[in-house]
């Protein structure tokens, strides 16, 4: 079977996780040594005129197997390796967190290490699944000029920064994305001007040199999901770019652990949490819905005044990093 046939082939079996019960393409298992999986939380800047590569993390290559009925599934290679486990806190201590992110003064060092690199300071990506598309999400900001008016001065300012960033289309922001999807180098399917051969998220940095990274993986879960998390992070951190991570408004896993290690891994590698999760509290039912003929997904869509919230609150995490890292918006 030749490559263009087969991703013809993955493309139209694909039944994306905004639009499935489950993940019809599972997640690759990248061969990691203990070093890249739990990576020092803390960066240290290179000294004066040293060369430092923008991205470090392994790339992640696993080979199409055949499935019973045909289709080509990525394969999942074991991992030979010690983890170390992340102690878990009290199972409700994220949720007291506040929604905005209140970012340390370190971040300026991946920032300013970033810029050095060839980064854009006028640029942003995010990574995450289908209710953080353009159009669900932040397009608004670049397509509705009277949204823009009934901003304040200071998020006027962020949304003319980061033009171009808001309602842009990407590999790493599609239905069903999930943190190894953003590892698998086949899921930008070639399109998104990302070539064969590499990851979403190498696709991303090498085509919009983003400065920040916003990270808020939805809905489905696996049980990696924070291993690649920390691949990804490190990864962001090793190009210069400062991610922000963030929790969910669901519990489609019915025990809040995705939103509960990505608060424990903004702790872990000291960095900002955009904690949406509660900013829907006062919402009747936390402003999520079931859509129809979607039914066995549960209640997981955002109605239009949590999808407002949700706008609004990035808007200003986004504000609130940016200026920390700048030393004010400079």
């Amino acid at each position: 079977m030749n490559r263009k046939y087969l991703f013809t082939l993955l493309v139209c079996i694909s039944l994306t996780a905004c639009q499935s019960e489950t993940p019809s393409i599972p997640t690759p298992t990248p061969t990691i040594t203990p070093a890249r999986l739990i990576p020092t939380p803390r960066y240290d800047a290179p000294a004066a005129g040293q060369i430092v590569a923008t991205a470090t993390s392994p790339t992640v290559r696993p080979e199409a197997t055949a499935t019973r009925n045909g289709t080509s599934t990525p394969a999942s290679p074991s991992i030979t390796k010690t983890q170390t486990k992340t102690e878990t806190p009290i199972p409700d201590e994220w949720m007291e967190l506040p929604v905005p992110p209140e970012p340390d003064e370190s971040i300026r060092e991946i920032y300013e290490r970033g810029i050095s690199l060839g980064n854009d300071p006028n640029a942003f990506s995010i990574f995450g699944d289908c209710q953080t598309r353009p159009a669900e999400f932040f397009g608004v900001f670049e397509t509705d000029p009277l949204v823009l008016e009934n901003l304040t001065l200071e998020l006027r300012e962020t949304v003319e920064r980061f033009n171009g960033s808001f309602n842009r289309e990407s590999s790493t922001v599609q239905d069903g994305t999930t943190p190894g999807a953003l590892l698998w180098d086949q899921w930008h399917r070639g399109e998104y001007g990302c070539v064969f051969g590499e990851t979403p998220v190498e696709c991303e940095l090498r085509t919009h040199r983003p400065s920040f990274v916003i990270i808020q993986i939805g809905t489905h879960f696996e049980s990696r999901n924070t291993d690649y998390l920390r691949m990804i992070i490190t990864q962001l951190i090793d190009a210069g770019v400062v991610p922000i991570l963030a929790t969910k408004a669901d519990n489609r896993e019915l025990d809040n652990r995705i939103n509960r290690d990505m608060a424990l891994l903004a702790e872990e590698f000291n960095l900002p949490l955009w904690n949406f999760w509660a900013a829907l509290s006062d919402l009747p039912d936390r402003g999520l819905y079931v859509m129809k003929g979607r039914e066995k997904q549960g209640a997981i869509y955002l109605n239009e005044e949590a999808a407002e919230r949700h706008r609004m609150t990035g808007l200003e995490a986004l504000n609130i990093v940016w200026r920390m890292a700048t030393g004010g918006g400079e």
